[in-house]
């Protein structure tokens, strides 16, 4: 593991700049925003532009990148992403930020395209699972960091809208000096959507409604806090439960879903989150509940996540696994655009409880439907492998994690038949 930190070390250090950087605007706007006096459906309309422009963007940036190359598009988008932070600040106007953060969205998306990319190439076949822990670990350590210097800082001031531009900046240096060279950038055709869903209703109807979970636990949770009298350390802190949540769960719900039927875990763990939810709902008076709430509800979706591409894989053909990972984010990313919206929404219909009943619909809903599609046809008796994927990855990732699951299901396939040999070789003896 030394060995494949010490060669990526400046790649992972870059993406870790990016996700510090892009984690804490994404709450920094949030709690400025309510002291701007935006009212919660203005900021939900600010917030649910960064997931259309990342929408936009995650379509766009692989064009881009092979029509004028992975550095001129690195550099463009730097610039637009560094001056749109500075803004901010400048014009306290909720469209004016709503424009603002489509740039933001569409120009992240291309970045993140861009470092996977690099990563990617940048690593062996032998390590790219290795690699890919280590990206995860990176990208949620960032985001956490980010809750960390918000604590700090003043929010009605500049200082933090200058410190992620900064950030970002920064974060080029080591991706863009890397002795690594220049990738070729290909992508698999994504399986078109009706082809996608007669595969697995579960993982598309999923995948969107887990699209608002996400977008609503990322973009709203400072709103809410701001809604909920909590001090800016106090938001911070809940925002970094949800990540927490998320590093804590991830691989011990991978590991029992390897050895369940799939559908199972899904159920009971859109099931638990939901239950957190509720909790949150009722016991909104206490912080504690609250944080404990944010925790175990972040917990559970981000293993979703990945619970649902490989729920989808269980029912596909080795190669093909590559290709469905781009209609799956494309459906997420429809469920991103509106979730912050529809919490907005009922934020302002039900005060902050608003935030949680959005989200025990969406959980509730994705536990029903997996209960329900557990009587329409059997478990799947051959698996293929949970491998850990992050919502906020873009569909490099995303194929990565599938060549990797198909490399660990060779493994485990070649271990098998080696055992298999074995045991006839004794029975003989």
């Amino acid at each position: 593991m030394n060995k494949v930190l010490s060669s990526s070390a400046p790649l992972l250090l870059g993406i870790m700049l990016l996700m510090i950087g892009n984690g804490l605007q994404g709450t920094l706007l949030g709690v400025r925003g309510v002291a701007e006096g935006f009212s919660t459906f203005e900021i939900s309309i600010v917030m649910s532009a960064y997931f259309a422009g990342f929408l936009g963007g995650s379509q766009a940036a692989p064009r881009l990148i092979r029509r004028v190359g992975h550095v001129r598009v690195f550099a463009a988008l730097a610039s637009f992403i560094s001056a749109a932070l500075i803004l901010f600040p400048v014009v306290a106007n909720p469209w004016v930020w709503t424009a603002l953060r489509v740039v933001l969205g569409f120009c992240f998306s291309g970045v993140y395209v861009t470092a996977e990319s690099w990563l990617n190439n940048s690593t062996t076949n032998e390590q790219r699972g290795k690699v890919l822990s280590a990206y995860m670990l990176v990208q949620t350590v960032g985001i956490i960091a980010a809750q960390w210097i918000l604590a700090e800082g003043d929010p009605s001031g500049f200082v933090l809208f200058i410190i992620p531009s900064v950030l970002v900046s920064i974060s080029f240096a080591p991706i863009l000096l890397s002795i690594s060279p220049t990738p070729a950038f290909e992508t698999s055709k994504p399986l078109s959507l009706v082809e996608l869903f007669r595969i697995s209703p579960l993982g598309c109807i999923g995948m969107f409604l887990m699209g608002g979970v996400f977008a609503s636990q990322m973009a709203m949770a400072a709103v809410y806090g701001g809604q909920a009298g909590f001090t800016l350390g106090q938001i911070s802190a809940f925002v970094a439960a949800i990540y927490m949540g998320a590093l804590c769960f991830q691989l011990p719900i991978g590991w029992i879903s390897d050895r369940s039927d799939r559908r199972k875990v899904i159920f009971g763990a859109a099931g638990v989150g939901a239950f957190a939810c509720v909790l949150g709902a009722i016991f909104a008076q206490s912080y504690v509940f609250v944080l404990a709430a944010g925790f175990i509800a972040g917990g559970m979706a981000t293993p979703l996540y990945s619970l649902l591409i490989a729920h989808t894989n269980d029912y596909l053909e080795p190669e093909d696994m590559a290709a469905s990972s781009g209609g799956l984010i494309f459906i997420n990313g429809v469920g991103a655009v509106g979730g912050p919206l529809i919490a907005g929404y009922m934020m302002t219909g039900f005060g902050p409880q608003g935030y949680w009943v959005f989200q025990i619909f969406l959980l509730g809903g994705i536990a029903l439907y997996a209960l329900w599609r557990m009587t329409r046809r059997a478990a799947v008796e051959d698996t293929s492998s949970y491998v850990a994927v992050m919502p906020s990855t873009t569909t490099v990732v995303a194929e990565l994690a599938q060549e990797v699951a198909n490399d660990m299901n060779d493994m485990a396939e070649e271990a098998e038949t080696h055992q298999e040999a074995e045991g006839q070789v004794e029975d003989r003896a």
